[in-house]
């Protein structure tokens, strides 16, 4: 491939990125948390930056929470533990109800609903909503990766010690516990940023500490959005 075909493929990628709303969001919601963790609570231009993104952010979600309904009344995959079941959907149904009642939330920022301390409520409670999803998130990602662990095992007594990075059910149950560990830990701290927001723990959750907890799980999950680059064909 010439360097121009080189640029193009990759303009392709960051077009197809970029056009996805999530990354957006997921974009903004990093410039959001950078500049609470730069303004650290006080009045200034990064606080001013903190709160129009989160504004802006907020119409990217206008009725994002069908996505979780849908996965809510969805089919389990077969076999998985009716543990982890009860875990995930609960984790759809807490998101769904955070991203509806965070649209009240935004009807009343933009002053279209007038009852200022209904809607501070409605954001609390929505704010409650997400920390119990990524505590429900948190517990279904480490149930998972124990099943990943114990289904590794069995295919490694099977395998000899260089066989097993050949292995194709190995390697792919590999990866998957790769990228369910980064989910693990995203949405533990997303745990500690409801925490900050909430002002659960002001002394030792403080606005620069979630400002650095969510710029970090947001960088998190723009790159578990980065679309996979296509494959090199062999002549």
């Amino acid at each position: 491939m010439s360097s121009v075909d080189v640029v193009r493929a990759e303009l392709a990628l960051a077009v197809l990125y970029l056009n996805k709303a999530e990354a957006r969001d997921k974009i903004c919601r990093a410039i959001q948390y950078g500049s609470r963790f730069v303004s650290k609570g006080e009045p200034g231009t990064a606080q001013n930056v903190e709160k129009t993104t989160t504004l802006a952010r907020k119409v990217f979600r206008l009725f994002k929470f069908i996505n979780d309904l849908h996965a809510l009344i969805s089919p389990a995959p077969r076999g998985t533990p009716l543990a982890l079941v009860l875990l995930g959907k609960s984790k759809n149904a807490l998101l769904s109800t955070f991203l509806f009642v965070d649209q009240i939330v935004w009807l009343g920022r933009t002053g279209i609903y007038k009852n200022k301390e209904r809607a501070e409520l409605m954001g609390r409670v929505s704010l409650f909503c997400w920390m119990g999803s990524s505590v429900c998130a948190t517990l279904v990602e480490l149930g998972e990766l124990g099943r990943l662990s114990v289904s590794m095992k069995k295919l490694e007594k099977g395998l000899k010690k260089g066989e097993k990075y050949k292995n194709e059910q190995y390697c792919a149950n590999f990866q998957q516990s790769n990228e369910r560990s980064l989910a693990l830990i995203k949405a533990a701290m997303d745990i500690v940023v409801a925490v900050g927001l909430l002002q659960l723990a002001p002394k030792k959750v403080t606005p620069r500490v979630t400002g650095a907890f969510g710029f970090v799980t947001s960088l998190i999950t723009c790159y578990q959005l980065l679309p996979s680059p296509p494959k090199s064909k062999t002549s």
